[in-house]
């Protein structure tokens, strides 16, 4: 029989995960990763993924499924491979996504490792996408079959070997039926809200995040015009994001928007909505799903944010871990820390970060 490790977050789909993986035969042990402690994060109460409540959630539906269940202590590498990232990428003047370092990382990293200790085969999450085996073999990542709920954007950077060991038991299934079949099976959280916020800043206070994790207050510095001439005061770098508008404290006629970040003089570069349009970009840091890097330039549709719609642009790779893109029509605030993922269709070529 073949075993398989379910990463159980507490939620309603993972713990539908669970199930379907025990239903298709698989010997199913269930595990939660311990990532940080409340307290790390600034949270006095457990609106937050990772809490101890979720621990108790997951434990519960273990125990429904009759099937063993661990906690794994992975906070030391959550603290170097997602909040410490997190920080200094605000830092650096960019706007980092820190779910994809989790599951860089994390869920397809470490948790890996340790199915493989355990014995198991393969790893089970509850995200919402599709993993296809090719007739030569290789594997393809893609789209949820529920358009709403899709999360293939956040998994690019898994490998040809991770996939071969991941099972993606919702990707063809909707939100509506996953909570159908929780509530049938008389799980505790069937109705359990979906975490918004990125779990180790409950708050959405991401610059005060920042200062907790560095132990550094921001710098205050210029806003400056896209000439370089002063407009008035700014906070500290880690206050803003490309395309921000609100919360700037300048009077002006015509709105300003953020559209630059310089960590190297400490100024934040001011302009008009026009000014935030750009049809190419350069990206960084790129994973090929295949494993290989196209040969010469390719037409394909490129995601620049999670909730952007894909966009049709010609993409030219730049060795193997670099890319350009040039979009047909110009895209606002592409936004230097996020991730830039590229579509065939319904399947991810892979992606990388802007």
């Amino acid at each position: 029989m073949m075993k398989a490790l379910i990463a159980m977050s507490g939620g309603v789909d993972s713990a539908v995960a669970a199930y379907l993986t025990q239903q298709a035969g698989f010997e199913c042990t269930g595990c939660t990763m311990r990532l940080y402690d409340n307290e790390d994060a600034g949270a006095v109460d457990e609106r937050t993924c990772c809490s101890l409540s979720d621990v108790e959630d997951a434990r519960s539906i273990a125990m429904k499924l009759g099937i063993p269940y661990h906690v794994f202590n992975f906070k030391e590498e959550f603290r170097k491979n997602v909040i410490c990232r997190f920080a200094d990428s605000y830092l650096a003047g960019r706007t980092p996504n820190p779910c994809i370092d989790c599951n860089r990382y994390l869920k397809f990293g470490k948790l890996h490792e340790r199915a493989q200790v355990l014995g198991c085969d393969y790893v089970v999450t509850g995200h919402y996408a599709r993993i296809e085996k090719r007739d030569d073999g290789r594997y393809l990542l893609k789209k949820a079959l529920d358009p709403s709920k899709d999360q293939s954007y956040v998994l690019y950077s898994m490998t040809q070997d991770q996939l071969s060991h991941t099972l993606f038991p919702l990707g063809g299934m909707t939100k509506i039926q996953a909570r159908a079949l929780a509530a049938e099976l008389g799980f505790i959280n069937a109705e359990k809200p979906d975490s918004q916020d990125i779990c180790f800043v409950p708050d959405g206070d991401y610059a005060a995040a920042v200062e907790r994790i560095t132990g550094n207050l921001s710098v205050p510095g210029d806003f400056v015009d896209p000439d370089g001439n002063r407009i008035g005061p700014h906070k500290g770098i880690i206050h803003y994001t490309v395309g921000q508008r609100r919360g700037l404290g300048i009077a002006s006629s015509e709105p300003y928007y953020v559209c630059r970040i310089c960590p190297e003089d400490n100024t934040v570069v001011l302009g008009r909505n026009s000014d935030l349009f750009s049809r190419e970009m350069d990206v960084s840091e790129v994973n090929w799903i295949s494993g290989k890097a196209p040969d010469g330039n390719i037409r394909c549709r490129v995601k620049i944010r999670y909730r952007h719609k894909e966009q049709d642009a010609t993409l030219t790779p730049v060795g193997e871990d670099k890319a350009h893109v040039i979009f047909d029509e110009a895209q606002r605030a592409i936004t230097p820390g996020q991730a830039a993922v590229f579509y065939d269709g319904d399947i991810v070529l892979g992606g990388g970060v802007i």
